[in-house]
Formats: structure tokens, sequence, C-alpha cells
């Protein structure tokens, strides 16, 4: 942080509110922008232009006020944007998207030992117990990541150097399925996968927004927000409450699953109406400060102090993405339920809700679930991805 050209907290909430309201501006009052915007979805640049900013130097990679945003704003916006959640439509969107999960976790264990085998002369001797590290936060957490480098005894310094190969690949990744979001309409299309499900249950959330829609009152934003910070809050201390299991659900996980649970809880009560009133257009805004927050975490100049990790840790999703798009191909699942399944993989319950609500809010919590089955399978996909990289190493 002490680099940066703006350090202080202000400075850097202002940036991270002016980016998206100068990219949604531009969107919806510019015939140039609608075009453009079509072509690239502006959660890209919501994304990517927060990288840029810290790998130029002007907005540092880590900072108190990221934090308090990933602490403060992912709950509330998670509530918000599972408020009007049809369940039942959720429960149709049938096995395609738990073979998706699956195939994504398949394509990390899979894909560790082949980009070892393809960067090994470039790479120190010991560079098989920090992938197998890596292997555990990529299918699990942070957690995971932890628990399986210490079971292989993978060195302190190994283990600071996968975490900026952790943040800076998965982050590029993150921005390609933003990327792939916005076409994903064409991208069905072309392989005639079946979306009807998905197509289902969105236009039933926006058929019930269209019933509720009224004049947001100053009472309804009051309303919204202290149900949104009220129910974080209580999430926050159950979650603290609550025992760690394992290597697999923390405090973390705990608020996560608490507050998605609220949120559906609401969503069978006359609560939901605040659907109406904006409650998801105020999640998606909270979303945007999150997306901006994780674009910033990624300084791209670490990439010129170890080229060759970077070319091992983009490989390895390369793989794991190649391999999503052939089983995707062969059953015709939409392409949400490759992001997904991929994100839930790569980024856990955190991030999967937020690149499901890239497709629509209205399936953030799908990505919760992923997210939490990959914890659960994080210890011992990594476990066996482990042994293969041993063997290749």
């Amino acid at each position: 942080m002490e680099g940066a050209l703006i350090k202080d907290q202000f400075g850097l909430l202002a940036i991270l509110m002016i980016i998206p309201a100068v990219i949604y501006a531009i969107n919806n009052h510019t015939k140039w922008g609608k075009k453009f915007f079509g072509i690239v979805p502006p959660l890209v640049f919501a994304y990517f232009i927060p990288t840029i900013l810290t790998s130029l130097g002007i907005i540092p990679d880590s900072a108190p006020i990221y934090r308090q945003i990933k602490t403060f704003v992912l709950p509330a916006s998670l509530l918000l944007l599972t408020l009007a959640i049809d369940v039942k439509g959720i429960m149709k969107l049938g096995s395609k998207a738990l073979i998706m999960f699956l195939t994504g976790t398949l394509g990390i264990v899979i894909g560790g030992p082949i980009s070892l085998l393809i960067f090994k002369n470039a790479l120190p001797p010991e560079i098989w117990k920090g992938m197998a590290a890596l292997a555990g936060s990529w299918i699990g957490g942070g957690a995971n990541f932890i628990a399986i480098g210490q079971s292989v005894g993978t060195s302190e310094s190994m283990m600071g150097v996968m975490v900026i190969v952790d943040v800076l690949a998965a982050n590029i990744l993150t921005g390609i399925l933003f990327f792939l979001a916005g076409r994903s309409d064409k991208i069905d299309a072309r392989l005639g996968a079946d979306n009807s499900a998905i197509k289902e249950l969105q236009e039933k959330v926006v058929l019930f927004q269209k019933k509720t829609t009224r004049v947001t009152t100053v009472t309804d934003y009051f309303v919204m927000l202290a149900l949104a910070f009220g129910c974080s809050y209580i999430a926050y201390l159950w979650g603290n409450a609550l025992p760690n299991i394992g290597d697999i659900i923390s405090h973390s996980t705990w608020k996560v699953i608490i507050i998605t649970t609220m949120g559906v809880g609401l969503s069978f009560t006359p609560i939901k109406n605040y659907e109406g009133a904006g409650a998801s257009k105020l999640g998606t805004v909270m979303l945007y400060l999150l997306i901006g927050v994780i674009g910033a975490s990624a300084n791209l100049k670490a990439v010129m102090e170890y080229p060759a990790l970077f070319g091992m840790g983009l490989t390895w999703l390369a793989i794991h993405l190649l391999i999503l798009f052939v089983v995707m191909k062969l059953i015709k699942a939409p392409l949400f339920f490759m992001a997904v399944g991929s994100q839930a993989n790569v980024g856990g319950a955190a991030s999967a809700p937020i690149v499901a609500s890239a497709f629509h809010p209205a399936l953030a919590s799908v990505g919760v679930m992923l997210g939490i089955a990959g914890y659960v399978l994080g210890t011992y996909a990594a476990l066996l991805c482990a042994k293969l990289l041993l063997l290749v190493s």
C-alpha cells in the first residue's frame, strides 16, 4: 500500500463507487455505450479497471476499506439478492449443475499435474507442495489451502508465493467468467444448450418485480438497509459462535450459509415484496462494490516477478476451463452451470454467488450452494491432486 498514489480510505471508496457509476451512466445514457457494452459486459470493466489502477500504482492491492467492504457489504448484498428467490425454480435446475461443478473439480485435479509437467524445468524442485496447497484453495478455500499445505509440508515462503499466484490467476479467471456471462444467450444458442429452467426462473423473478414494483420511499430504503445489515449482524454473531467443522466449514463459511438461509427464509414472507421497491437493485450496487474490491486485489506487476509460476497457474486454469467446455458441449449444459461450477471451485462460496449474479440476481443462491459443496470436496480432491503432483515431480 505504501507506493500507491491514493492511499486514504475515503479516496479508495470514492473510486470504487465512481467506476461502476460512470460505466452505468455511459451504458444507459449514450448510444455508443449501449452498443459497446452489448459486446463487452459492464461487469468486465467494473472488474478490470481497478486491476489496471492497482497495476499502475494508483490504488493499492490491499487496504482496510477492501476488508471492510467484504465484511459488511458481502452479506448485506447476498440477503438483498435472495429476497425474491424462487426455491422451487432452483430445485428444477436439475443434475447438470452438479455435473458441471464436479467437472470443474476434476479439471483442477487433472490440470495441476499437466501444468507441472509442462513447466517442470522452469520451477523449483519442491513446487509440487505449493501446487498441492493451491489445489486445496482452488477446490475448497482458504482453510483447505492451509490444511493441504501443512499436510504435505509446504514451506512458509512457498505458501506466500502461492497466495500471489492464487489471487492473480483466479482473478483473471473471474474476469473471463464475467465476460462470458454477458454473452451467455449467444453461447447457449450456439451449443444448443437447454437453458429453459434458468430462463423460467429469471422470468418468474422479472414478473414478480413488475407485479410488485412501486415508487420507492424513504421508509422502503430504511427497511431494506435495516434488513440487510441487521441480518448481516445476526449472521456475524452466529457465524462466530458456531464452531469450525474440521477444515471444511469456517466462521466465514457459517456467515455465508446463515445470511443465505435468512434470505431464502424471508422469500417465503411478505418481506419478499420489497423486491418491488428495488431490493435486488440495491443489492446489485453493493455487488459492484465487491467486484471492484476483487479486481483491485490483482496486481499485474506480480507477473513480472514470477513469470513461470504464473504461466503454470494460468495453464492450470486453462485446462480446468477446457475440460468444463468439453463436458458442457457434450451434455448441452447452459453456460451458467459452467461458469458457476468453475467459480464455486476456484473462488468458493464467497465469490460464486457474485458470478451467479452476473447472469441474474435470482441465481445468487445457486452459487452459494455449489460453493459450499466445494468446501466439502476441497480437502479430499486436493489430496488426490497432491498425490498426482508428487508422481509427476
